[in-house]
Parts: structure tokens; C-alpha cells; sequence
């Protein structure tokens, strides 16, 4: 059994969308699978046990993109099941042009409840059975740190509406500088902000690694944190996955539909503001107060009474 699947673009849907995969080899234990996608999201399914072939998706660098396309899933073998976990114009075509006995693609409008839950419905509904969302699922092996950690992801590729303040996240740090090492994380578009993070925490004990890991490194390392602070984001649903304890800040975006799905270390802080959620990825009204009005010594609460309780 051979099944393509063409996964979300962005590394936080991919990692939503595992549950759901997860389900499909539930019914296909002996299927061989081919990833299609962005180079975040295929990343993280390289040490899937059931990865066959992992296609990056380049059509956006050609000058013809559905051509690219067309003639790269020619090249590929003919498979049982096609599958798309994206609904855009671009999918279609792939799906159209690919060769497979079923196909079956996904739409925003067709399902309910958070994003795992939505995903896992496609899944269940395409293959008629029925199916309980799993918990998140990544392959990748956590990284040892020597001494407990605290990660810090100032970033959200979505907007900056999403972001958190520097010197909030250094607050935190700080709090927490005397008990744990403190990593930075972010994507290399996310520098700026963790540099600013960190010149905030006046402590020796802080890496910034913001722009210096791979999908891979960084999916590993968020596995072997003690404590995570993050806003919404792919590496948050990355900690999910690993149950990582987590204090995810939530202000324009929805949380009952892309919270820490499954993680019962999770805590979700937000001030369901009337304005929110908005949506969008700056401020609309220019106060960003879903977000301003969040302050550090919550976070820390929140990470105190966890500890208090884990004792």
C-alpha cells in the first residue's frame, strides 16, 4: 500500500495533522508513505517509521509553478491513496495530475473543533470509519541537557499580533535563571527578536539559538525541555507532542482550535479580550492589548504552581 500525502505548509499544522496520519496507518499498517510539502513540514516526518520517499516542495521558486507540479508528481510511482491536508488551487492541480486509485482533499469549510480534531474527521470520513483524535506524534529522539532547561520562543511566523513582548519573555527568564538554563529558540527569520530577548536577561546561563537549528535540532531540543513559554506557534505544538511543560500565550488567534492539543502540562493564558480573536496578523486597533496586557509574573504563576505541584 502506497499512500501520498501532501502535508500543511506550516510546521505547527504538520505536527496537527499527526494524529490524523497517525489514524490512516491505523487502518494501513503496512503502508509506505510519501511526504509532500514546505521544507518545515516534511522535516519533521523524516523519522516517520513508515517514511518511504520525502518530496520538498519547490514550486514556489519556479516561474512556472503548476508545471513544476505537473511534471514532479509524474515522476513519482503510482500510488493507492493521494492525500492533501491542503485545500488551496495548487493541491487540486497536484491531486488532478497525480496517479491514484483514490484521492481525497481536504476542506476548511467541511469539519469542526480544533485543527486535530478537523484533520482527524477528513481522515475518518475519506476512509468511512470512524475515529478518535490520537495524541500528537513525532519520531525524533528528545535531547539530553545536562541541567534542566527553560525554552523561550519570542516568535510566530503568522504576525506579529501573536508575539509576546522581549522583555516580558526576559522577566520570565530571569525568575527562573537560578534553577534552570535558558534557551532561545526561533527561526532565521526571528533573530532580531531573540537577540532583544536576550540582551533583557542579564544572566550567563542563557544560549540564544535563534536561526542555528534545523527542523530537526529544534524539534529534538524542544523535546529534552524542562519547562517551556511560548506563543502560538509551531514549536508549541512541538512540545505538545512531547508533553513538554508549557505556558502558551494566546491573544489574536483562537485557542480552542490550535492549543496545545493533548498535553496535560499545558497551560493556555489568555484574556479572551472582546476584540479577540481577531485573526489577523497585526493589530487592527493598534493597541495589541490581547497581548500587552499579559505580564510576566502570570507566567511565572503558572510555572510556579506547576512545579509545586509536581513535587
Amino acid at each position: 500500500m502506497n499512500i501520498f500525502i501532501e502535508l500543511p505548509t506550516w510546521l505547527g499544522d504538520a505536527v496537527m495533522a499527526t494524529p490524523a496520519i497517525e489514524e490512516l496507518i491505523k487502518q494501513y499498517p503496512n503502508a509506505k508513505l510519501t511526504f509532500f510539502g514546505s521544507y518545515l513540514s516534511t522535516e519533521a516526518f523524516k523519522y516517520h517509521p513508515k517514511t518511504l520517499e520525502i518530496k520538498v516542495d519547490e514550486s514556489k521558486k519556479s516561474a512556472w509553478r503548476f508545471l513544476w507540479l505537473y511534471e514532479t508528481v509524474k515522476r513519482l510511482r503510482n500510488f493507492d491513496i493521494a492525500i492533501s491536508f491542503r485545500s488551496s488551487l495548487s493541491s487540486k492541480w497536484l491531486l488532478f495530475n497525480i496517479r491514484a486509485t483514490q484521492k481525497m482533499l481536504y476542506q476548511k469549510k467541511g469539519y469542526q473543533g480544533h485543527q486535530v480534531e478537523k484533520y482527524t474527521q477528513f481522515i475518518a470520513q475519506s476512509l468511512h470509519v470512524e475515529a478518535k483524535s490520537l495524541p500528537l506524534k513525532l519520531y525524533q529522539t528528545p535531547f539530553h541537557f545536562e541541567k534542566p532547561t527553560l525554552g523561550i520562543n519570542p516568535g510566530a511566523t503568522y504576525g506579529s499580533a501573536k508575539r509576546w513582548y522581549p522583555e516580558e519573555f526576559a522577566k520570565v527568564a530571569m525568575h527562573f535563571a537560578g534553577r534552570y538554563d535558558i534557551i532561545i529558540f526561533g527561526g532565521p527569520n526571528e533573530v532580531d527578536i531573540a537577540h532583544e530577548v536576550e540582551t533583557f536577561i542579564s544572566a550567563p546561563n542563557v544560549t540564544n539559538l535563534a536561526g542555528q537549528t534545523t527542523v530537526e535540532e529544534l524539534i529534538e531540543k524542544i523535546a529534552g525541555l524542562s519547562l517551556f513559554i511560548t506563543n502560538d506557534s509551531g514549536p508549541m505544538h512541538v512540545a505538545a507532542a512531547y508533553q513538554i511543560p508549557t505556558v502558551a500565550l494566546f491573544g489574536p488567534t483562537k485557542y480552542t482550535e490550535t492549543s496545545p492539543w493533548k498535553n496535560p502540562n499545558a497551560y493556555i493564558l489568555s484574556h479572551n479580550l472582546s476584540c479577540a480573536p481577531c485573526m489577523k496578523r497585526e493589530c487592527p486597533i493598534k493597541t495589541h492589548a490581547c497581548m500587552r496586557g499579559i505580564k510576566a509574573e502570570e507566567v511565572i504563576d503558572l510555572l510556579e504552581r506547576h512545579l509545586s505541584l509536581d513535587k
